[in-house]
């Protein structure tokens, strides 16, 4: 049987229910999955409209009753914001929305009524405003499935990169890096590709640092009080983990193959290049939750400025989805 994926709509002020609706024209989709969409089936009938697609919107109440046919896409409706929702502007209700879409995909996880989540985008200030303050969509998956260790993990073509720490301030970053961390990260990391199907892959870890540290000229010896314990812990069990590198180089060297995952220390110094590979190829997938839950998302956010105005590109969502299909049994 073809996995069911459910891909929760977001935040209905942005571009999530645009680019659903277009990747949702795909026979390809239809081909590898059965896609579920929980949302809001009025917000979808007006994109519909607006796009001027011919898509056929079927709302059912579980996910054994979907059809799964590429021409109908298969709705749970929670009904939570208005049809005249404003584009591209900060909504309380659509922030609160864009939560009860996960907490629903999550539950149904959970419960193994599907087979994996994609989420499209949400916007964290929207989020707070309706009341759940989250930094993300990670941090909510992670506190839905009650999961301690996990991970933020980006892919594009030819790279994949998992984070150390992810939306905190770069002060805070570096101080909540330390030995357990790191291996916990490389551990992850390690588990995550044997899943995925590599024997023995290789992981290289980012110094924190200009150049790593240069041997204690840069930094305060960060490198080694942080991170080459927790390295050596991993190698100590097996694993093929080397490092930590100057980050200005090792991700070309992780794009050129000659290693399957980077560690990357902060936000930004794994982000960078993953978005410079091009945002329309990125996924977003979330590492170590518990009871094999799979979640992947499109690697963009809201796009406030471009919401409403059809030009959202939806391939990063294909991705997505692909990637999901691809997860799901090998996490389950």
């Amino acid at each position: 049987m073809k996995p069911i994926i459910a891909i929760t709509m977001g935040d209905a002020s942005g571009v999530g229910p645009e680019i659903i609706i277009k990747a949702l024209q795909s026979k390809k989709v239809y081909e590898m999955a059965r896609p579920l969409v929980i949302g809001d089936v009025k917000i979808l009938k007006r994109e519909v409209r607006h796009l001027g697609i011919e898509l056929n919107l079927r709302v059912i109440e579980d996910p054994d009753d979907g059809m799964y046919q590429q021409g109908t896409v298969d709705v749970i409706d929670l009904d939570l914001v208005p049809e005249d929702l404003p584009y591209g502007q900060v909504s309380a209700k659509a922030g609160h929305a864009a939560y009860c879409f996960i907490e629903k995909a999550v539950k149904l996880a959970l419960d193994e009524r599907i087979n994996g989540i994609c989420t499209a985008p949400l916007n964290k200030e929207a989020l707070h405003k309706g009341g759940h303050l989250y930094p993300g969509h990670t941090e909510i998956l992670a506190d839905l499935t009650q999961t301690e260790d996990y991970s933020m993990m980006l892919t594009a073509t030819n790279l994949k990169v998992i984070h150390l720490t992810t939306h905190v301030g770069i002060i805070e970053a570096i101080n909540r890096i330390n030995p357990e961390r790191t291996y916990k990260v490389v551990k992850l990391a390690h588990e995550t590709l044997v899943r995925a199907g590599y024997a023995k892959p290789k992981i290289a870890v980012c110094g924190i640092n200009p150049h790593a540290g240069e041997n204690g000229l840069f930094g305060n010896g960060e490198e080694e009080e942080k991170l080459v314990p927790g390295i050596k812990q991993a190698q100590a069990e097996g694993i093929e983990v080397t490092g930590p590198y100057p980050a200005d180089t090792l991700f070309y060297r992780g794009r050129k193959g000659e290693f399957d995952m980077v560690v990357a220390c902060y936000h930004d110094q794994g982000h960078g290049p993953i978005k410079v590979l091009g945002l329309e190829t990125g996924v977003n997938i979330t590492v170590g939750l518990k009871k094999g839950v799979i979640r992947t998302s499109v690697d963009h956010g809201t796009a406030f400025d471009i919401a409403g105005k059809k030009r959202a590109d939806e391939r990063s969502l294909l991705e997505a989805i692909y990637m999901a299909v691809d997860l799901a049994p090998k996490f389950q």
